[in-house]
């Protein structure tokens, strides 16, 4: 009993135990605004227990700043760091209800309409429980106002204070040990703002959000229009006029990409146990009406799925490190595919993707790119069983699809974007069709299940195209955006194969990515040009009829037979139908044969392409990291306005409900639905 009246005397009478009692309260409050106000996806034991620990570090250091002061001065600047600190969660918290994402020094800094948007709905949008992000605030001053806390006005010994800084700080380092043991390039990859939340903290995220803003506004301040005029001009000297057999063939065609998940080029016309894993995608792959190319390249670095995106959209390098769409998706200027066709063909532009908007910067940098509609999970149905990974289940996501493609005003420019087939490939028992692979690596075994789910899926999602009539005036391109079986598995990869062995070239080779372009009447054929994701876009817009002189792209039209046919990878690698090079290694592309002691003329064909790749790769980082796009003022393109997007679901809804288009799938089926018109063998919505 005495050491209990003894302890609660220094905690209400001395100025450590002061501190005590409002970093316990601090932490207690963050961790209940971590489980009740924001989706952080903490699983495992590992992720509970940094999303308890992460509050106590920041919380000692910037709180502990209030015990370097002497007398009531010290008290009263500790309630102020609280309240600071807890006026930012509490901002967080509507921002995030808004955006599902964290503030930014970005967004503040540079998107107004984010802040003016939140403005105006703050009232709306906020909850009376949001309040307790306070409420560590309020117990403190009715203990200070009631004198249930004595101020303690000696002052501390400066070593004791120091003493608590350096813990802190020590701390702050042993939970990013931990978070990068769970999370392997946690600070390199972002992937999304939620997991430096979950792993590292709220205020963690603010100081490494602050240092990438920092970085970014240096590169970009350095910048000048010099810098986009020696792009212009690389890009001129290189430029490849478009192919004219297939110039504007799909002019005023809806335009429907449908994002193969880690979904490699071998997986097509592949049998495990005589099944066939992808017969709907072999059938496209193969069909009259349908151009396929078998020697198209994933190009992705750390950015993995939205490097691939930004190449698709912009024909633009993902960045040698990181995500340009986490980094710069928000405040930088684009020229982007829905931007131009929206501009140039009156195209409606959306984007559908079951998984959460805030993964990739997907909320921010949808709207620099010119997408009037981005539709993530919150708009979909998600009831238990229906979400796996990353996302809702591709044949739920479809089927859930049917109702906002049909309001679409047609043409239209939508990218659809699947998640079920990502690493690490699992299904429940319900879902799965075909067996497992048998090379005995648990991480690739799953992944022709996944595959053939996702290729039934396709397949359900065709029939309704067909059905509907939608499939007669659509071009549907298909693309895998990266590989699924990464390179850490060559004993595997070989038994897949049917390889006696599987090396660094293998495995370069193996990056092969499926690329379809499928229309109705097309005059199709496998094509075996070399190229990659960065070649997208200029051949969709020649398909489309759009000229491309005059854009900033580094890729060239695949149909153009002066394609030259240099795939560079994001590491510096590259493959020709002639040469490869490999982690600096050089091979011979048709016999895979390492190139030792190349002759004169082979090693300035080899020097010319590797600096050829070299180059490219660096001014297009140029081009990102200093935000030169904002120096391109081209008269028959008009700059993107992030203000003019919205996509708040009851708004967006509203939007397309309101629409008085008569060219809209749905008003075309004498204002019917034709969401019974797709059928699904999905389990979860099996009645019985």
């Amino acid at each position: 009993m005495a050491h209990t009246k003894s302890f609660l005397r220094w905690l209400t009478h001395d100025k450590l135990g002061f501190f005590t009692i409002v970093l316990v309260l601090f932490w207690l409050k963050t961790y209940f605004i971590y489980q009740t106000k924001f989706s952080l996806g903490a699983v495992g034991p590992m992720q509970q227990f940094l999303l308890l620990f992460n509050p106590i570090p920041a919380g000692m250091l910037l709180l502990g700043i209030g015990l370097f002061f002497k007398g009531r001065k010290s008290y009263w600047i500790t309630v102020i760091i609280d309240f600071l600190l807890s006026l930012w969660l509490f901002s967080n918290i509507l921002y995030y209800r808004e955006f599902s994402n964290f503030l930014s020094f970005a967004i503040i800094k540079t998107s107004g309409s984010t802040s003016d948007n939140l403005g105006k709905s703050i009232v709306g949008i906020t909850l009376p429980t949001d309040f307790l992000a306070f409420i560590d605030v309020a117990i403190v001053l009715i203990l200070l106002i009631t004198k249930v806390v004595r101020i303690d006005v000696r002052p501390l010994k400066l070593k004791f204070t120091t003493l608590i800084e350096v813990l802190a700080i020590s701390l702050m380092g042993l939970d990013l040990m931990m978070a990068q043991k769970d999370r392997s390039g946690l600070l390199t990859r972002t992937f999304d703002n939620n997991y430096i939340v979950k792993y590292l903290g709220i205020n963690e995220y603010a100081l490494y959000d602050g240092v990438k803003t920092a970085q970014t506004s240096a590169q970009m301040a350095n910048a000048n229009v010099s810098d986009l005029k020696s792009v212009q001009k690389f890009l001129k000297a290189h430029y490849v006029t478009p192919g004219k057999t297939y110039h504007g063939v799909a002019k005023g065609k809806n335009v429907l990409v449908i994002h193969l998940e880690s979904f490699q080029q071998f997986l097509i016309g592949y049998k495990w146990k005589g099944k066939a894993v992808t017969p709907n995608l072999n059938k496209i792959f193969r069909s009259k009406n349908t151009i396929s190319f078998d020697n198209f390249f994933n190009q992705v670095g750390q950015g993995k799925t939205s490097d691939a995106e930004l190449m698709l959209e912009n024909s633009l390098f993902g960045l040698q490190s990181g995500s340009a769409m986490s980094s710069y998706g928000t405040s930088n200027t684009f020229e982007s595919a829905p931007a131009i066709l929206s501009q140039e063909g009156g195209y409606t532009t959306a984007v559908m993707h079951g998984g959460e908007g805030s993964f990739w910067n997907r909320n921010n940098a949808y709207k620099s790119f010119g997408y009037q509609y981005f539709m993530p999970l919150s708009y979909y149905e998600n009831k238990p069983g229906y979400y796996i990974g990353y996302g809702l289940k591709d044949k739920l996501f479809f089927k859930q699809s049917v109702k906002y493609i049909e309001k679409l005003p047609q043409p239209f420019y939508l990218k659809m974007i699947t998640v079920t087939n990502h690493y690490p490939y699992q299904l429940d028992k319900k879902n799965q069709s075909i067996d497992k692979t048998d090379t005995g690596d648990e991480t690739v075994d799953g992944y022709v299940q996944t595959a053939h789910y996702l290729d039934q899926a396709i397949g359900e999602l065709m029939a309704w195209m067909k059905k509907t009539g939608l499939d007669k005036n659509t071009l549907l391109v298909f693309y895998g955006d990266h590989y699924g079986i990464s390179g850490n598995h060559h004993k595997a990869s070989a038994e897949l194969l049917g390889k006696g062995s599987f090396n660094d070239f293998d495995n370069l080779n193996f990056q092969r990515v499926p690329l379809m372009f499928h229309m109705r009447g097309l005059k199709g054929k496998i094509d075996h040009t070399y190229g990659g994701e960065i070649d997208v876009l200029p051949t969709l817009l020649n398909l489309l009829g759009v000229n491309d002189k005059n854009t900033i792209q580094f890729g060239h039209d695949l149909l153009s037979k002066k394609n030259p046919q240099i795939v560079a990878q994001r590491n510096g690698d590259f493959i020709t139908p002639k040469y490869a090079k490999v982690s600096g290694d050089y091979y011979d592309t048709k016999t895979g044969q390492e190139i030792t002691k190349p002759d004169k003329k082979v090693k300035n064909e080899l020097t010319s392409i590797s600096n050829l790749v070299t180059t490219e790769l660096s001014l297009s980082d140029r081009v990102i990291n200093g935000n030169l796009l904002r120096f391109y003022k081209p008269k028959w393109f008009k700059k993107v306005d992030v203000k003019d997007y919205d996509y708040n679901k009851e708004k967006a809804l509203k939007k397309l409900d309101s629409s008085k288009s008569k060219t809209s799938l749905w008003y075309n089926n004498k204002k019917k639905s034709t969401e019974s018109k797709f059928k699904t063998d999905a389990p979860e919505l099996d009645k019985k």
